[in-house]
């Protein structure tokens, strides 16, 4: 059984940081490319940032420079980096991961990031 499970959300106030995490079992983590995603309240769902097998990262470009990406293989864990966060940050992250075929595409339940004075 596939499982991804985030920790690391919480309250923070605006110019602060904080690192999110993401374990992963049930996969071959070092297969795939991970990513992390965002729903602020009352919109979609949006890219924030991906590192591919290799360690090739990318991100959306309100975050560049201000959220970084990192995995460690050795602990299966994905992080997402958070600095100069904005009230505008604020939202449920996500994990997910996504191999090479179409049906291996994951997600955990997500942590919640709340950026407010």
């Amino acid at each position: 059984q596939v499982q991804l499970l985030e920790s690391g959300g919480g309250l923070v106030q605006p110019g602060g940081s904080l690192t999110l995490s993401c374990t992963a079992s049930g996969i071959q983590f070092s297969s795939y490319t991970m990513a992390w995603y965002r729903q602020a309240p009352g919109k979609e769902r949006g890219l924030v940032a991906t590192i591919s097998r290799t360690g090739t990262t990318k991100y959306e470009d309100s975050m560049k420079g201000r959220f970084t990406i990192s995995r460690d293989n050795a602990k299966n864990t994905v992080f997402l980096q958070m600095n100069n966060l904005q009230p505008e940050d604020t939202g449920v992250y996500y994990c997910n991961a996504n191999g090479v075929f179409a049906y291996e595409n994951y997600w955990g339940k997500g942590t919640l990031v709340t950026v407010s004075s």
